[in-house]
């Protein structure tokens, strides 16, 4: 019997894809090499978000290829939609398979199937039942962004946004609580305009209102919402409903004006910060995780202390930090003057010791007081830590005399540092 082995590269929709793909290699008879075995068939779902995310495809592919040179290698996902050609040139690589195509993998690799090159029309059948080596689960809802921010490639190797539908949304949720997941991470390209383009249309409200009438034990949490997706109705229902995590994730990528719009952001800092407040004053304690993209042409010193400043006043408990990189095909590419590598890493730098002192801010304000923690895994420190994340999503080192702790578990925060929350099972 054959055997296969995945690397998954980006974000929480591959990590989804790569789970159904994983699945459909299982039904048809082949067997997951663990990591000390020699795969037949290797497969790289790829990322193409940055120049890195592509060199790192590349290495894997020359590493496999080094290793396990008779090994056949699949590269799909996003890299694989952009640099087709470059890909299949390379040495080792068997095929190159379109994201479209992820649901039809097995057959298209045991020649049963011909993959088309057509543009993509609807939303990509793929589901789960399951999620390897995961306490929560990623249920994809929505592929495809129409937004085209000048910095990103996404929007042309993702196509135009297609949502799911309710009903096989609702079936596999219900199948991952039944499984005993406590955790659903609903996740998407652009999830937050899931339904518009569905018969009513729909909103995402009208779909999370809906999971979260399941019956079972478990809670949801939403990923990245883009500013201008993020209404009222959507924050009421956080604010109201005991199974959202109250957490948002809610992309910045810059806090200087001048900067926003040539990155095509359709917002000003002080809208972006405006709606920061009004979350805050809806949802108590509420925590706020962003993403920002420092080095992008033209941001001048003065462009960057904006950003540091509108952080300052945000106090997010996470900031991913996206240094810039130059993606052909987008408006970005042509703009300038380019920063030098030098300056765009020590911006870097600020923004992650900015990151650890606004997170250590607000992780203090829950010293004392009791929050629930879905336990991950057991911590290779000393016997009886264990690690999990409570609902705001920070991360938070429990100790417990029990000898096992898993599920969802009252933890009391009893300590605070820079790097991390301690907390007491009660």
């Amino acid at each position: 019997m054959k055997k296969f082995s995945f690397y998954t590269l980006g974000c929480k929709v591959n990590q989804y894809e790569t789970q159904a793909m994983r699945e459909a290699f299982i039904r048809a008879g082949y067997i997951e090499a663990n990591p000390l075995d020699r795969a037949d068939l290797y497969i790289i779902n790829t990322c193409t978000v940055t120049a890195k995310a592509d060199k790192e495809c590349r290495r894997l592919i020359r590493k496999v290829n080094r290793c396990n040179p008779a090994a056949k290698v699949i590269v799909t996902g996003c890299y694989a939609e952009s640099d087709e050609d470059v890909l299949g040139r390379m040495q080792g690589v068997y095929k190159v398979i379109k994201n479209n195509a992820k649901d039809s993998i097995v057959d298209i690799i045991e020649s049963r199937k011909d993959m088309t090159d057509s543009k993509v029309i609807g939303y990509t059948p793929l589901s789960v039942s399951g999620f390897k080596d995961h306490s929560k689960a990623f249920v994809k809802i929505q592929d495809g962004c129409d937004n085209f921010c000048s910095y990103c490639k996404i929007p042309f190797v993702r196509g135009k946004p297609r949502s799911r539908d309710i009903d096989s949304t609702l079936k596999e949720v219900r199948q991952l609580v039944s499984s005993g997941y406590k955790e659903i991470v609903l996740s998407g390209i652009c999830l937050g305009v899931w339904g518009k383009e569905l018969r009513g249309p729909r909103e995402l409200p009208d779909i999370i209102e809906k999971i979260v009438d399941i019956d079972g034990d478990f809670r949801l949490r939403l990923s990245s919402i883009e500013p201008a997706n993020l209404n009222e109705r959507l924050i009421d229902l956080v604010q109201s409903e005991h199974k959202l995590c109250k957490h948002f994730h809610i992309p910045l990528q810059s806090g200087d004006d001048r900067i926003l719009s040539a990155m095509n952001r359709p917002y000003t800092s002080k809208g972006y910060l405006g709606l920061i407040d009004l979350v805050r004053d809806k949802i108590e304690g509420v925590s706020i995780t962003t993403d920002v993209l420092v080095g992008f042409p033209g941001e001048s010193d003065s462009c960057f202390q904006n950003t540091c400043d509108l952080l300052e006043a945000i106090q997010p408990l996470r900031i991913h930090i996206f240094p810039y990189s130059r993606r052909p095909g987008t408006m970005a590419a042509e703009m300038g003057p380019d920063i030098p590598r030098g300056i765009i890493k020590d911006r870097a730098r600020r923004l992650q010791a900015l990151a650890v002192e606004k997170s250590h801010e607000f992780r203090k304000t829950f010293l004392g007081k009791t929050t629930n923690v879905l336990v991950e895994n057991e911590r290779n420190l000393s016997d009886g830590l264990f690690q999990g994340y409570d609902d705001r999503y920070i991360k938070i080192v429990i100790k417990s005399d029990a000898g096992r702790c898993r599920g969802i578990v009252s933890v009391r925060v009893d300590g605070v540092d820079s790097d991390h929350t301690w907390g007491t099972i009660i």
